[in-house]
């Protein structure tokens, strides 16, 4: 079985624990219709990404 040569510090400890902290996730409000999505996704309802038609609309269906 291993074990440590040293004790780990409690500084060294804290930093490399410091990463597991939860974090919200970012919104950001859509200029067309001002409503919140999150950055870099395409918005569903409408279908567009970085001002382009990429999805057809949730609803419109095409035949």
């Amino acid at each position: 079985m291993a074990v440590p040569k040293k004790k780990t510090s409690r500084r060294v400890r804290n930093n490399r624990r410091s990463t597991h902290a939860l974090t919200r996730p970012a919104y950001v409000e859509d200029k067309d219709s001002g409503e919140l999505r999150r950055p870099h996704h395409v918005d569903l309802k409408t279908g567009m990404y970085r001002g382009r038609q990429v999805l057809t609309p949730k609803g419109e269906t095409t035949a």
